[in-house]
């Protein structure tokens, strides 16, 4: 490692340089692309240690295996097993340190226009500054006085802004099977070959939906019970035919001719997984047989041990919603996801058709961007004419980001129990919370359909 890419590491952590790795090889990156890297490494540390504050296991594993261990929580004054440091009301004061990290940034880049000023160079830059901080503002969490009532209140404050992000993630959905569609459908060269592609992934999709919904009919319900979940596998079964046969309806069509199937198929997935998981977050019934012994129902019947099916639905949920939070995250805030998330859509003509439809393409790279060579990867600064994305935005969407991870975490409002080794299964909010989705995320998608029909508009990039 050569003594100017140390020194520039060093300026990259203390100072306003653009963050890179000490590479040669690597590509060149961008330094809104960074920026945003930094950030979201952020949010996973706090969110790895908030999993860790609600798993018994690790705690078990830390006392058995730390030396010393109740001498240190006594030290610390988190109790003689720093049951301090775990639990729901722990994670609360974790996230309330860093909400209000990103709170307090969004403030400070309001209406910020490129990245030459001294406010851009703090989104920017200071990143060992930023990280102290932010360890402590979670920290001095735990000094709150009145925890009990500050838990209460900050539960419902929670709820609140988790249900904004959810919206957003909802609507950004949407958004994305709007673009994969209007892109794939727009292309002027090799028409055909983008056509077969459209139909081959449209298959896909739906054979994935139907599929989806055989499976959970036939583990997720009973001959002799599980009216509740058969009400529901029904009624979500109905809502993705009838925005299949709403998005190629004629009157659709005539307002709206970039709508299909395709994005019909990408909402009728979303809405089998949020059905998965609400089917398995719900508590299981039970039955008597004819053996006069009680029996459970209603959850998958391909394992003896409702533990290890509830390890697989945590371990996949896990990896979805936070996958789900990162794309939300780092997606909505750029200025063309923005737009569209307020209905405001390029138009067709300027659509390049491509696979990485949600990347800028080649053409649309800045050429003039000044990039830096200090012995590591190159660092193109392309914001110091204008900047790439709403750097408040950015941060106002994290800081929903933020609510929506602390509530699933605690398993919402069943967190007295609330385990991470059991964050998917066996509560009634997140049932209710997971099932609303579904309906809210149909609903979302239906008035995108149909509000140009209201309206009246015959341009098929306004929604």
């Amino acid at each position: 490692m050569s003594a100017g890419c140390c020194c520039r590491q060093v300026a990259c952590c203390c100072g306003a340089a653009g963050c890179a790795l000490c590479c040669a090889c690597c590509p060149r990156i961008k330094q809104s692309t960074s920026t945003r890297i930094m950030y979201a490494l952020f949010f996973i540390l706090v969110t790895i240690v908030c999993g860790t504050m609600m798993s018994p296991t690790v705690a078990e594993l830390m006392k058995d295996n730390i030396p010393y261990y109740k001498d240190i929580c006594d030290h610390i004054q988190a109790g003689s097993a720093c049951e301090k440091l775990v639990g729901y009301s722990a994670v609360y004061k974790v996230c309330f340190g860093m909400a209000g990290f990103f709170f307090i940034l969004m403030l400070l880049t309001i209406n910020i226009k490129n990245s030459r000023g001294c406010r851009a160079y703090i989104h920017n830059g200071f990143w060992f500054f930023k990280f102290l901080i932010l360890i402590a503002m979670c920290s001095g969490a735990f000094f709150i006085p009145d925890q009990e009532t500050f838990s209460n209140v900050w539960r419902y404050v929670g709820a609140f802004f988790g249900f904004i992000f959810l919206l957003i993630q909802l609507r950004l959905l949407v958004q994305f099977a709007h673009k994969w569609n209007k892109n794939w459908t727009s292309a002027q060269v090799h028409k055909t070959f983008w056509s077969a592609a459209l139909a081959f992934v449209t298959l896909i999709l739906y054979s994935v939906a139907v599929g989806a919904l055989a499976l959970l009919a036939y583990f997720y319900t009973h001959p002799e019970g599980c009216l509740l979940n058969k009400i529901f596998l029904g009624v979500n079964g109905g809502l993705c035919l009838l925005v299949t046969l709403v998005a190629f309806s004629p009157c659709v069509q005539k307002y709206k001719p970039y709508s299909g199937v395709l994005q019909s198929g990408i909402i009728s997935c979303y809405v089998m997984y949020l059905t998965f998981s609400s089917l398995s977050s719900k508590p299981p019934e039970t039955m008597i047989d004819d053996m006069g012994r009680n029996v459970t129902i209603c959850v998958p019947s391909f394992s003896k041990d409702l533990n290890q099916d509830g390890r697989l639905v945590s371990i996949i949920g896990a990896i979805i919603l936070f996958a789900c939070i990162l794309y939300s995250c780092l997606t909505s805030t750029t200025r063309a996801s923005s737009d569209a998330l307020i209905g405001r859509y390029s138009p067709p003509e300027t659509e390049v058709a491509r696979c990485c439809f949600c990347c800028a393409s080649s053409e649309e790279d800045g050429v003039d961007d000044r990039v830096v060579k200090k012995g590591g990867q190159h660092v193109a600064y392309d914001e110091e004419t204008t900047t790439v994305y709403r750097y408040w935005y950015f941060h106002f969407v994290f800081f929903l980001g933020t609510f929506y991870m602390m509530m699933t975490v605690t398993n919402w409002f069943h967190y007295n129990y609330a385990e991470i080794e059991k964050l998917f299964i066996g509560s009634w909010s997140p049932f209710w919370i997971k099932m609303a989705s579904c309906w809210a995320c149909i609903l979302v998608y239906l008035w995108t359909l149909l509000f140009p029909v209201c309206r009246g508009t015959r341009k098929g990039y306004v929604v």
